[in-house]
């Protein structure tokens, strides 16, 4: 029998294409997935800067809920107190430890980046640095990294921007980085470096092992020491937690598994469906059930494994692929190490053949059950009714789908794509298993009457609808799942972005806004803003991220609170109870929810973890609304500036009675710096979207590539296995421009059907997603990305049907007629 399957593939070779395709991109995606889940386990970052230093100290990068619930990246550098520098010096085993500290610094007049480029002189030894020309800066001087030198000579004068401000400074001397470093340095004396310490590189003495030192180091609570590829931590930001990538791999990875599940067993189905006659003859001629099951089990697995082995071969491509564009995007630092060894590449194979296993067995399973009579019989007239079965499983998702829908609305906006999101999933499974019924209930008198009028072509499409809507549901089913997909996620994740940035915006008062890309708005500026033509308000914005913890906010663990700082009257939100003109010093305002749920009120304290991870007391002044799922926690600008990476507000927003002569104001004082809208207000603005953000976009880029491969392999297989039906058809005086007009008028409606069930089963996720944020149901997004799809499904279904219908028809009438295939 195994022989037998192995014959079978070269005149099966559409159908078993499809599934070997289908298998290696799941393979390839599925190791991709892996790669994604070690490298969030591992979480290695190479040092660079910090690379001379055997150990590392640092504050630990990622906050721990007191309840112990999961942990988050801090937003801001977690400092260690300088007075760590002095115990560690006095450890034995240590030679010596060099502490540094790392700040905005550009040299001016090249652009701004807002990196980290500025250090002290001392921490040079931590890459190390060596002098290429020049010495040790002193007070007022600096040593440039070569790449930032250019042509500039010791002794002459440069501009550098520190903290916002132009200061000239002599250039002492060039260095250049003995192991590669990204961002050039910029050395200034050790004296005119900005208080604080983020790092402390630790050099063991001759003879001290660097695993036994680190273990014995007496370090502080909220300290860590890192030794090997995990000093990337103390360098990098955003290399705190595996969290996100494990998220997003396990999504991924399940939604991959999933789609590729439904997409082998529709092309499994159609093939075995095809093949009644063939069945029924090896059942009537002594065959028995078991050796029919064997026989599909084994044809199909000859291919699957096939291509399970290429795709485990590309699934390195695709790993580092998908994790460049993650580091482009901004979702992990570019760089983390990327590490996929063999364990993701055998959980992917275990799990592919596990799914390519299942599904074939229940095609089998169907093809052992058929009776020869009735396979001659569903051979020439095709069975459309759908099994009890089937049936209820296809109402039980139909029937989930909708009760997802009807409860997502009642969700916060931050729960709201968790709850929401699989409604698109759910759906896509219940048009897949009801997909014959779905084509016969779609066929109403007005379609049918609409085709019908294009002739004998018409009328033949419409026969051939209703007569074959099994085969058909093969070709809606990629098309539908896509459609829900990709549409689905796309325009979720469009939306809740606009409504984080709406809610955001909408709350502040101010038509201008003033930017830096050099660090942060130095205090001159805020204080020239004041006296620009036009301006009646002035704030300073500051934007980081927090947690209660006196008393414990349980709402808020591993998510944290938006913190917000203002120096000024552009808060729009409703206060209940205070005011906001007491915003200053160590205070805060909090909603009036909160307040409620915290038992706290005006003039009482709390104590508030901020993005750098002190623990500050905070008196609440005011009791302040904010949009209902995005209320934030209103601080003093200056107080959380000052716990921030920069130590400077992000942004001024100014209000103005005359906005265009506010917007011709000069700002080439202050290097790196911009004047625009208040569209300004959106930039950087972290939404706490962004891997939700992405793991939709990858998800809708898996459904792209699988209705790709589906349709096209899919319309290939039923149209080619029609050879003696158009051959039939010529015989009977049809003519080759008649059929492929009946094959475009199918492919047409099909195309047209699948994208209405996609977006259908899209609108059960998006509808309610938009009112759970937006509070009214209309989705955000361009409308291009719906017509774009549209052209893409209608290029992929209306070219492929042509070209096979070509295909198919190449024969003469009799040679269709008794071809072996179709």
């Amino acid at each position: 029998m195994f022989r037998l399957a192995v014959t079978t593939l070269r005149y099966r070779t559409a159908a078993f294409l499809a599934i070997f395709v289908a298998v290696l991109l799941g393979g390839a995606l599925l190791s991709a997935a892996g790669g994604l889940l070690e490298t969030g386990l591992r979480l290695n970052a190479p040092p660079q800067r910090l690379s001379a230093a055997p150990i590392v100290v640092t504050g630990d990068p990622a906050y721990h809920p007191p309840d112990g619930s999961g942990s988050a990246a801090f937003p801001e550098r977690h400092r260690v107190d300088p007075s760590l520098i002095t115990e560690l010096t006095h450890t034995p085993g240590v030679a010596k430890a060099v502490p540094d500290r790392s700040f905005p610094a550009a040299l001016t007049p090249a652009a701004g980046s807002g990196a980290l480029a500025g250090h002290g002189w001392g921490s040079a030894a931590l890459t190390p640095y060596r002098l290429v020309s020049g010495h040790a800066p002193t007070s007022g001087q600096v040593v440039l990294d070569e790449r930032l030198a250019g042509d500039v000579k010791p002794g002459e004068r440069v501009t550098v921007t520190v903290g916002g401000e132009p200061r000239t400074y002599t250039l002492a001397g060039v260095a250049v980085a003995q192991q590669q470093v990204d961002v050039p340095a910029i050395f200034f004396a050790d004296a005119d470096v900005p208080a604080g310490v983020d790092a402390i590189g630790v050099f063991p003495a001759d003879g001290t092992s660097v695993r036994d030192l680190a273990k014995r180091l007496d370090l502080p609570a909220g300290v860590k020491a890192y030794t090997g590829d995990e000093r990337g931590v103390a360098e990098f930001s955003g290399i705190a937690t595996s969290l996100p990538l494990i998220i997003m791999s396990g999504v991924f990875g399940g939604m991959v598994a999933v789609v590729m599940a439904l997409v082998v067993s529709a092309t499994i189905g159609l093939s075995v469906r095809q093949r009644r006659r063939e069945l029924a003859l090896l059942r009537a001629s002594g065959a028995t059930p078991r050796q029919v099951g064997k026989m599909v089990i084994a044809e199909t697995m000859v291919v699957g494994v096939l291509g399970l082995v290429l795709g485990l071969l590309c699934g390195r491509i695709a790993g580092t692929w998908i994790f460049g564009m993650l580091a482009d995007g901004g979702i992990v630092p570019p760089q983390l190490r990327f590490d996929q060894g063999p364990l993701p590449f055998a959980g992917a194979a275990v799990l592919t053949f596990a799914v390519l296993r299942i599904t074939v067995g229940f095609a089998a399973a169907r093809a052992a059950r058929i009776r020869p009579i009735q396979a001659l019989a569903e051979a020439a007239v095709p069975n459309v009714a759908l099994g009890r079965v089937r049936l209820i499983v296809g109402l039980i998702f139909a029937g989930g789908t909708v009760a997802i829908a009807l409860s997502t609305p009642f969700m916060g906006p931050a729960n709201a794509a968790a709850i929401g999101g699989p409604a698109g999933l759910t759906g896509s499974i219940a048009v897949a298993v009801l997909a014959p019924l779905v084509i016969r209930r779609a066929l109403l008198p007005r379609i049918t009457r609409l085709v019908e009028k294009r002739g004998t072509s018409g009328t033949l499409a419409v026969i051939n609808l209703r007569v074959r809507a099994v085969q058909f549901g093969a070709i809606l089913v990629p098309i539908t799942i896509a459609t829900a997909i990709a549409i689905g996620n796309i325009y979720s994740q469009t939306t809740q972005q606009q409504a984080a940035v709406d809610a955001f915006t909408k709350n502040l008062d101010g038509d201008v806004v003033i930017s830096s890309t050099t660090g942060g708005v130095p205090a001159s500026l805020t204080a020239a803003a004041k006296n620009l033509p036009g301006v009646t308000k002035v704030s300073e914005l500051v934007r980081s991220k927090g947690w209660i913890e006196e008393p414990y906010d349980k709402s808020h663990t591993s998510d944290a609170w938006p913190l917000l700082g203002l120096s000024g009257p552009v808060y729009k939100g409703k206060v209940k109870k205070g005011s906001l003109d007491d915003l200053t010093g160590d205070t805060v305002a909090i909603p009036p929810g909160t307040a409620k749920k915290l038992k706290v009120d005006v003039g009482s304290e709390l104590g508030v973890r901020l993005g750098d991870g002190a623990l500050v007391k905070l008196k609440v002044v005011a009791l302040a609304e904010g949009p209902s799922g995005y209320e934030s926690l209103l601080l003093p600008a200056q107080l959380l500036a000052a716990h921030t990476t920069t130590g400077l507000p992000g942004q001024l927003l100014l209000k103005t009675d005359d906005k265009k002569a506010t917007l011709k104001t000069d700002l080439s004082k202050w290097p790196g710096t911009s004047i625009g809208g208040r569209v300004g207000l959106a930039d950087g603005l972290d939404t706490g979207l962004g891997v939700d953000a992405w793991i939709g976009y990858l998800l809708a880029a898996i459904a792209i590539a699988y209705t790709a491969i589906a349709s096209i392999n899919t319309i290939a297989v039923a149209v080619l296995d029609r050879r003696r039906e158009f051959g039939l058809q010529r015989l009977t005086g049809a003519t080759r421009r008649e059929v492929s007009r009946m094959l475009g008028l199918e492919g047409l409606l099909i195309a047209a059907l699948g994208l209405v069930a996609g977006l259908v089963t899209a609108a059960f996720t998006v509808f309610p997603i938009a009112m759970a944020t937006r509070g009214w149901p209309i989705p955000s997004g361009p409308v291009w990305i719906l017509l774009a799809w549209v052209a893409v499904v209608l290029l992929l279904v209306l070219p492929t049907t042509a070209i096979t219908g070509r295909i198919a028809m190449r024969a003469k009438p009799m040679d269709a007629l008794s071809s072996p295939v179709g």
